[in-house]
């Protein structure tokens, strides 16, 4: 159905082309998983199938790719809408009104559809992805996950044959990516909608997928076959994949039912459980609520929240999309104001302080790193920190330490042969580094980071996994808002689970983790009860003692 025979492709004044004699065929009805790393052509690839590329980007294309009988670069994207719906990275940028339910209907009313089909078509995508109760909200109001499942709503209404999806699990909760993903599989098994999806975490997708597509950065071609086969031959492999790899199991497995056949043959003895050492850190808290009680209008986000966040502890807050994570980092900087209870930076109330003055020492990363990219270069990212924090004339104040070089900042967050870039025309994990810089250059005593492994592969996962560690040694309180466990489970000591605005539970990052029947690690519930996280916890311990016999 979707054919691209020897397609190049190179943007605008680009030294590269982001594809390279690019030949592969995806068969009507299938689902298809497209990766590689960042910057391998995987957002390209799905632009030339709408249309978009080239008619919105620019640049060279050649070669022919073919939907349908289709010409994309004839019909354009908007003679492709009617045929494909698409689902960009950024939920932000793809929305048109303010209202939920007139967000879905919106594309409906343009392609002139009667208004009893319309109310048909709505309420069919709101119940498949659990939107009625939020019909009547302002998108504004709602979280990034929750944006992102109505994105997802308003390009499935249009009922197209094919749905190109660009990372559409990035912002969403484990259950609630599930349930997306599940949601495509029934469109995909009942309708025969083709779909084609790419994405970094590979292990919420690949289970569903039944064609893997790998692009490689600067490299010709693309490598395409059955994940069963395919998946363990890549660079960019799952936890559950990894640890079969390492061992050899045979044929590989792609869900956790089918890694649990294989590690209870391992014969492992039951894993004794040790009593839970709490120790009192020696340290005052760098950040505390007391009690805290947030609000937007009438709409309570947290409720008598408590907590402290010592120097040198990285804690992962976890939770469903509009639990409250964003707005529990918002209290913390001054952007959301308690109606009751307090919030503390170094032992200091921040009621009645300026934001500006708290962020001098707490780094805080929203959830879209562009919102903070405005300066021409990225040396310029944070230089402009220094100079609207006059920290160039001004005395440290309590809990602030010396800011950094920018230069050998940039050089930690390997971006210094970028200093004189453009921020914006850098790939997303890039600008999430770039981001990550400006906040950071003060020095600041906390970092606040909301989703910051959005659109970065594994790669560049395990580099900021490094770095945040670096800024841990250095005496640093971190808190990180992920919906990605497998991030959580490499680089936090702790973890706080939300519902609802309150904290149900706080603890070691084993202990709240390990024992979570939906925020576990693909490891955990693979070797369950042995306080294994990570594919390098396993295989650590199995290795020390041999691999026991099988039965």
């Amino acid at each position: 159905m979707i054919t691209f025979d020897q397609v190049t492709y190179s943007y605008p004044g680009a030294a590269n082309p982001a594809l390279l004699d690019v030949t592969l065929a995806l068969p009507e009805g299938c689902f298809a998983l497209v990766i590689g790393s960042s910057g391998s052509g995987k957002s390209t690839l799905l632009r030339c199938i709408s249309g978009l590329v080239p008619h919105f980007s620019g640049g060279i294309l050649a070669g022919r790719v073919r939907v349908d009988q289709l010409d994309p670069v004839a019909e354009g994207p908007g003679g492709m809408s009617r045929h494909v719906g698409f689902v960009f990275q950024d939920p932000e940028s793809q929305a048109v009104m303010e209202r939920v339910e007139d967000e879905v209907a919106f594309g409906l009313e343009q392609a002139g559809l009667s208004h009893a089909e319309m109310r048909i078509r709505v309420e069919e995508v709101l119940d498949l992805l659990d939107l009625a109760p939020l019909r009547d909200r302002a998108l504004e109001t709602l979280s990034g996950g929750e944006r992102q499942r109505v994105v997802i709503a308003a390009a499935l209404a249009l009922r197209p044959r094919v749905l190109v999806l660009d990372e559409p699990t990035s912002q969403l909760d484990p259950q609630s990516a599930e349930d997306v993903l599940r949601a495509l599989v029934r469109l995909n098994e009942d309708l025969g909608l083709t779909i084609v999806l790419a994405e970094h975490r590979l292990e919420r997708v690949l289970p569903f997928a039944d064609l893997l597509i790998y692009l490689e950065r600067n490299q010709p071609g693309a490598r395409s076959g059955i994940p069963v086969e395919l998946a363990r031959h890549l660079p960019l492999r799952s936890p559950l994949v990894q640890i079969a790899e390492a061992l050899d199991w045979h044929p590989t497995p792609l869900t956790i039912k089918a890694g649990l056949s294989f590690s209870r043959r391992l014969g492992l003895a039951p894993a004794a459980q040790p009593p839970v050492q709490s120790k009192k850190p020696a340290t005052k808290p760098f950040l505390e609520l007391q009690h805290a009680q947030a609000a937007y209008g009438n709409a309570v986000v947290l409720r008598d929240v408590s907590l402290r966040v010592h120097p040198g502890e990285i804690v992962a807050v976890l939770g469903r999309n509009g639990a409250g994570k964003s707005s529990l980092l918002k209290t913390l900087v001054g952007l959301l104001r308690l109606q009751q209870g307090k919030a503390l930076v170094a032992g200091q109330d921040t009621a009645g302080r300026d934001i500006a003055t708290i962020c001098r020492q707490v780094a805080y990363l929203p959830q879209d790193p562009n919102a903070l990219l405005f300066a021409e270069t990225v040396r310029e990212e944070l230089l402009i920190t220094l100079r609207n924090h006059k920290l160039e004339h001004r005395d440290l104040l309590p809990g602030e330490r010396q800011p950094y070089d920018p230069d050998i900042l940039l050089e930690r967050l390997s971006l210094l042969a970028k200093a004189t870039s453009y921020p914006r025309d850098l790939s997303t994990g890039e600008r999430q580094r770039v981001a990550l810089g400006a906040v950071t250059v003060t020095r600041p005593g906390a970092l606040l980071l909301d989703e910051p492994t959005r659109g970065l592969d594994y790669g560049a996962k395990q580099a900021l996994v490094q770095l945040l560690h670096g800024w841990q040694a250095e005496g640093a309180a971190i808190m990180i808002v992920t919906h990605d466990v497998e991030f959580a489970a490499a680089v936090a000591t702790r973890a706080i689970l939300l519902a609802r605005g309150s904290i149900i539970a706080d603890g070691p990052i084993g202990q709240v983790l390990g024992a979570s029947p939906l925020f576990a690690p693909q490891t955990a519930r693979l070797f369950p009860g042995r306080g294994w996280l990570t594919p390098g916890d396993a295989l650590q311990i199995l290795r020390s003692v041999g691999e026991p016999p099988a039965e």
